[in-house]
């Protein structure tokens, strides 16, 4: 099978990540997209953020009605700080009937080049999405001897997780930008107050 990776906090899951990995699945050669939650970095803890495994389970109440939306955990026990092309090749070791692709922001994408052993990266098709505040359009990075990446014109959703964490600690709804499970479950439990 062929998966796509989509790395992120999560923190929370909303709309936008669910909009862009549906559209990718459906407009591509992908079977599935792994939603890959990935720890939160110790520099960036507060009270704002949530443990890892209740960023998990959020992104697998959001993705329950989907299929070939699956949430991967793998980067919990890895080592510290996580870098792609670690996570890459346990996932290999571990899931050796896959091949797998990327799926990024433009914004990574344009500083792709600094990742550490990126190199090890190119050979796998990479996904671009445009980012709010990117100019949208997306051109081969010089710097990654001529890799071009697969643009992908997924609708653009102006939804953020920090907004969603502002808003909540406002005490203002959300609903409207994460799925009702996701919302009933912060909402049950206070989170991001």
């Amino acid at each position: 099978m062929k998966i796509g990776l989509f790395f992120g906090t999560f923190n929370p899951i909303h709309h936008g990540h669910l909009i862009l990995s549906n559209y990718i699945l459906n407009h591509s050669s992908l079977d599935e997209i792994w939603l890959v939650v990935s720890p939160m970095s110790p520099f960036k803890q507060s009270s704002k953020k949530l443990d890892n495994f209740t960023r998990k389970h959020l992104v697998d109440l959001a993705i329950e009605p989907y299929v070939g939306l699956k949430s991967s955990s793998i980067e919990f026990n890895l080592p510290k700080p996580n870098y792609t092309y670690r996570t890459l090749a346990e996932l290999k070791d571990r899931h050796p009937e896959h091949e797998f692709a990327l799926i990024m922001g433009q914004d990574n994408y344009v500083s792709l080049h600094k990742w550490k052993h990126v190199h090890s990266l190119l050979n796998l098709p990479i996904y671009v999405y445009p980012r709010g505040g990117m100019n949208g359009s997306i051109e081969p990075n010089p710097k990654l001897d001529g890799h071009k990446c697969i643009v992908v014109n997924a609708p653009m959703v102006e939804i953020s997780s920090s907004f969603i964490r502002a808003e909540l600690k406002r005490g203002n709804t959300v609903s409207y930008m994460i799925p009702s499970k996701v919302a009933h479950y912060i909402e049950h439990n206070m989170l991001y107050q």
